[in-house]
């Protein structure tokens, strides 16, 4: 990873796990249900989608006293969204991020609760951006709503499932992972760009590179799904394969894949090409999306 993405990281994550504990243990509610939200927020992971968040406004030049909720809000989301897809009538796993998934600690019905609740304390979080103008706000509101929803994330997650046991193509395959995984990766970066005041014509670009890095991630993962652990992964490798889902190395094979991950790479990279030399933070982390190793 590159020196100055390492230290980025390293002062936003600590902000943003502040951020993320606080709106939690701030909100009433029954404290079982409080500790299963709090267990899979702490869990950890990359961040990669609020640190977009924090990266845009950095590489365009401007700052927000709102960024960290807006972050915090998508994370809510993407960290529901893993509770609920690690449950038996979903994924059915056993493992997240190296722990025990939600429902194997608190049970089914607490952990479907907590995603729920963290879906909705998300979007509360929106309504209390104070430095945002109300139509910016509405605006990300809706963005996010259309990111995580049937248009986004949630129909992104039925077309996976129905696609199981079939083979699809691979513009079928695209569609499935723009919206499961691309489309909160994109509301990242249009929050970024709403929050920052950024033109149409630099939003147009930072939209093209959203969905070249949704994609570049979804084929990194599908890759280091069948050449990774389960130790490396933090989650059970090569659950793709056992269920039987289309996936790109499936498709075009793994040296087909890696071709088509450095096809979306250089894509993105070069529809930021806007924001000058490669030291962009959105640069760098397009390079680690593809050169991580879980």
């Amino acid at each position: 990873m590159h020196e100055a993405l390492q230290q980025f990281i390293e002062t936003r994550l600590p902000l943003i796990d502040q951020r993320l504990h606080e709106l939690i243990m701030a909100t009433n509610m029954p404290e079982n249900l409080k500790k299963a939200m709090a267990y899979s927020v702490d869990a950890g992971g990359k961040r990669i989608r609020p640190l977009l968040v924090l990266a845009t406004l950095q590489d365009i030049g401007k700052r927000s006293d709102d960024a960290l909720t807006v972050a915090c809000a998508v994370e809510m989301i993407h960290t529901y969204s893993l509770i609920h897809d690690d449950l038996p009538c979903m994924d059915d796993d056993d493992f997240r991020r190296g722990k025990p998934t939600n429902h194997k600690v608190f049970g089914e019905a607490v952990a479907v609760l907590a995603g729920d609740a963290l879906q909705a304390l998300a979007f509360r979080s929106l309504t209390e951006l104070g430095s945002t103008p109300p139509e910016k706000a509405v605006a990300i509101m809706k963005l996010l709503g259309s990111a995580s929803g049937a248009e986004g994330m949630v129909g992104g997650q039925i077309l996976d499932m129905e696609g199981e046991d079939k083979q699809l193509s691979l513009e079928e395959l695209e569609t499935v992972h723009l919206n499961k995984t691309g489309a909160l990766l994109s509301f990242c970066i249009e929050a970024g760009a709403i929050l920052g005041d950024l033109d149409e014509k630099g939003s147009a670009q930072l939209r093209t590179y959203a969905k070249n890095i949704g994609l570049a991630f979804q084929i990194k993962d599908d890759i280091l799904d069948i050449t990774s652990t389960t130790e490396q992964l933090g989650k059970t490798a090569g659950s793709d394969t056992s269920s039987q889902k289309s996936t790109y190395p499936s498709l075009l094979g793994l040296e087909g894949a890696i071709e088509r991950l450095e096809y979306h790479h250089q894509t993105a990279k070069e529809a930021i090409g806007f924001l000058g030399d490669d030291s962009s933070m959105l640069g760098m982390f397009a390079d680690y999306i593809v050169e991580r190793n879980s």
